[in-house]
């Protein structure tokens, strides 16, 4: 058993998310389960760019209200307690509203070369501003 205490907090990279959005990582990926876990907290109006996951993605999110969009243009409004499952491959962003601050527990497994994340642009401001 390895009981963490701790997790340093590290800014999101600019590249992978607009606004100030913050990380503590829970699980690292690590053979032979390759699970990273990783509490997200984003601040109003932050989210993540375009992305999606070789083997798929679960959020569950912990506090506040978020929102949840994928390339055809469906947006979810997620609260705590809520959990959202993204299949693997499928281009989708997460984030807080407009006026809410939102965490979320992100759990992904790895597909061997890292956690299986692919980055891509940003979400414009039209996209993230349909109503959801």
């Amino acid at each position: 058993m390895d009981h963490i205490t701790e997790t340093p907090t590290i800014k999101g990279p600019a590249d992978r998310f607009t606004g100030d959005v913050y990380l503590n990582m829970l699980q690292a990926p690590a053979e032979p389960g390759r699970l990273a876990v990783g509490l997200v907290r984003f601040t109003p109006g932050a989210r993540t760019n375009w992305h999606s996951h070789a083997l798929g993605q679960t959020l569950h999110v912990t506090d506040g209200v978020g929102l949840v969009g994928t390339r055809d243009g469906n947006i979810v409004r997620v609260t705590a307690g809520q959990t959202i499952t993204c299949p693997a491959g499928q281009e989708h962003w997460h984030g807080a509203t407009g006026t809410t601050f939102m965490a979320h527990i992100a759990m992904v497994v790895g597909d061997g070369t890292g956690d299986g994340t692919t980055w891509l642009e940003p979400v414009t401001d039209e996209q993230y501003e349909q109503p959801s």
